[in-house]
This record gives C-alpha cells, sequence and structure tokens, in this order.
C-alpha cells in the first residue's frame, strides 16, 4: 500500500464544504440523549450518507459493522484499490470502538493517517477511565500527526467536526483528528460562542464578575469532567466565597503543542513580533490559580504546567490514588489549598473543604 497520502485536490475542498454547508443546517429533531457528542456525531454521519448530495462528498466507516453488512464501510484498505478514490482525496470520518492504541495505530496506518476519528468507548463497560487502555491516551498525546479532542458536549463536538473539515480538507493540513465520544446528556446548556476556540482547545464558559472582589481562581475541565468543574464553582460561590471562572478545554494536548511551538518560534526569532498562543492569549498571563481537569490521567492535563504563570494544579483519574474519581469537592479542595498558598483565603476553610469531601466520598 502506498502510505503516502491521498491526493488533495480542488474537489476536496469542494466536497468539505458541501459537507460542512450541511452540517451548519438545522439539526435533525432531538431525542433521548440527543445532546450528548456520541449521539450527536452519528446522527450527523447518518444524515450525510442519507443525502444524495453529500453522501457522494464523504468516505464513511463503521468498524463496528459485520463482514457483509450493506450499510456501508467497515474499513478503508478498498479505497486503496479504487481508482476513483486515489484519484482525489474526500473527508474521511471514522466511527470506530477502539480502546487500545496498538488498534487506534492500525486503524491510523490503514486510513494513512488521516480523517476524523470518532472513538465510542467512554459509554463502554471498562475498569479503566473512559474506556481506554492507560497507554492509549499517552499515545495520542505523543503522535504528532493526531490531534486527540474530549469533548464535552454535543454543540462542542459539532464545532470541533467543522474544524477539522475545515482544517484538515479546505485548508489541506497533515494528519487526523480524534475524538472520544460520551454518550452523556448535557445537565445544562453550553453555548459555544466561538466555534473555532473549541477546535483550537479551550473557550470559556463562565466568566468572572468585574465588580466581585472576591478570591477568584480559573477552572479548566475537559469531557465529562466539566460536569464536576461547572458543579465545584458553584460550591465555591455559594459555600467559600470564592469566583470562579471556568473554561471547557477539549484538547489539552493542542493547547500544550501550540504553546510548545510558539515558544520555540521566539527563541529562534528573537527579533520579529512574537507569536501567541491560543493558550496565553486566553488566560492573559494573570496570576489567578488555576485547577485543571481531565478524565484521563492527570498527565495529560499536566502537559499545561510549563506554559502558564499562574499557580497550576492538575487533576485526572489517577490523582487520589484509591480509584476515586475527581469529584466537585475534591476540585473544590484543591481550588482552595492553591489560594491558601496565595494568601487569598486562610487554611481553615482548607481543611474544612477537606472534610467535606471526605465526608461526601
Amino acid at each position: 500500500m502506498d502510505t503516502t497520502h491521498f491526493p488533495h485536490t480542488p474537489d476536496t475542498g469542494r466536497a468539505a464544504q458541501a459537507l460542512m454547508d450541511k452540517i451548519r443546517g438545522p439539526l435533525a429533531a432531538p431525542g433521548p440523549g440527543a445532546s450528548s457528542p456520541l449521539y450527536t456525531l452519528l446522527d450527523i454521519a447518518n444524515r450525510l450518507e442519507g443525502d444524495p448530495h453529500t453522501a457522494q462528498q464523504i468516505w464513511v466507516v463503521r468498524d463496528t459493522l459485520r463482514p457483509g453488512h450493506d450499510g456501508g464501510q467497515i474499513s478503508t484498505w478498498p479505497l486503496w484499490f479504487s481508482e476513483k478514490a486515489r484519484a482525489s482525496e474526500k473527508p474521511l470520518l471514522y466511527l470506530t470502538q477502539s480502546p487500545t492504541s496498538a488498534e487506534l495505530c492500525a486503524l491510523a496506518n490503514q486510513a494513512a493517517d488521516r480523517g476524523i476519528v470518532c472513538n465510542d468507548i467512554e459509554s463502554s463497560p471498562s475498569r479503566w477511565p473512559k474506556g481506554a487502555h492507560p497507554w492509549l491516551p499517552l499515545w495520542l498525546a505523543a503522535n504528532h500527526q493526531c490531534l486527540p479532542y474530549d469533548p464535552a458536549c454535543s454543540e462542542e463536538a459539532r464545532a470541533i467536526l467543522l474544524g477539522a473539515l475545515q482544517a484538515l480538507y479546505v485548508e489541506g493540513q497533515p494528519g487526523f483528528c480524534y475524538l472520544t465520544l460520551h454518550d452523556e446528556p448535557a445537565m445544562e446548556p453550553t453555548q459555544v460562542a466561538d466555534p473555532s476556540a473549541a477546535f483550537k482547545g479551550m473557550y470559556p464558559v463562565q466568566g468572572f464578575d468585574v465588580d466581585d472582589s472576591r478570591p477568584r481562581v480559573r477552572l479548566l475541565g475537559a469531557g465529562l469532567s466539566l460536569r464536576e468543574v461547572r458543579a465545584a464553582a458553584r460550591l465555591l460561590d455559594e459555600r467559600w466565597g470564592v469566583q470562579s471562572e471556568v473554561w471547557s478545554c477539549p484538547s489539552y494536548t493542542r493547547l500544550a503543542r501550540e504553546a510548545t511551538s510558539a515558544e520555540r518560534w521566539n527563541r529562534l526569532n528573537p527579533g520579529r513580533p512574537r507569536k501567541t498562543a491560543h493558550l496565553h492569549h486566553s488566560l492573559a498571563g494573570s496570576q489567578v490559580p488555576i485547577v485543571a481537569v481531565t478524565g484521563y490521567g492527570q498527565y495529560i492535563a499536566e502537559q499545561l504546567a510549563s506554559h502558564v504563570r499562574a499557580p497550576y494544579c492538575a487533576l485526572g483519574a489517577d490523582s487520589l490514588g484509591d480509584g476515586q474519581p475527581v469529584s466537585r469537592h475534591w476540585i473544590v479542595v484543591s481550588a482552595l489549598t492553591e489560594l491558601a498558598r496565595q494568601g487569598s483565603v486562610d487554611s481553615a476553610r482548607v481543611d474544612r473543604a477537606l472534610a467535606d469531601a471526605r465526608r461526601a466520598h
């Protein structure tokens, strides 16, 4: 197999634009779970395949189908033996259930490191956080051909899909995008005011009150962990007298990579205008403490630590060391601890919050 690439042509960009126009149209009538990222992406895939116009503009692969099933392709391998497919690349939407890095590596190889990979493992029973073997998020973070995302809600997943189509197939950027999809309906609405910011890795969900003089903390969350982050923000406000700025961070990895790239460019080009990464633009060099939460191991959120000046605490599935999930109560404890180190709150407040967290578990 020629593993270089499917040729990117003007038809590729036109196909992607047709898909984006369709996706931006009205969504189908909502049903149970309609606000989950998984439901939304499956619904979009079904609508794109069901429309005679867009069905000719996209390759949809569903590798969970049985061989011989008439519902579509189960692999990208046949594309490599099709003269029509090899003449011009089309946007590839790859729907899979692959919990290991070995499976995803094989998938990426057969697709020549292209496409938008949507992995439905988070809703499956598993002993591992987010349904992923522990080395899978490591592989995603280390593979620079991959842009990994962990969308929190349906609107976020939709925004990332649109951003991926624009970047990969209109602009012709290399690599592939990966989305892990949970099937939990949103508990509260999340408005993605700037879809491009979601694709860049972070966007604001709740801001500070400029007239509020209470201590401040920034809370970052990815995927389902954003739900606990928002609940922690309410607890901090109502019980502990702290106001929070909340950010959804669907890709800590993209934020860290872009920040590293900007720092390298600035170091090698001292006489030219400095580049500012999306992370730095969003957080603006503030000294407000940051607590970043992920459903993976905490090392995923720790990728940002060296790129921010403010006190920084990362929390993940392995942070408590005893299998306990990172709940709103532990996020509150971490936020108050960082504020106490700054002298913004007294240590007694931390002790009371810690007692609350232990009682809750």
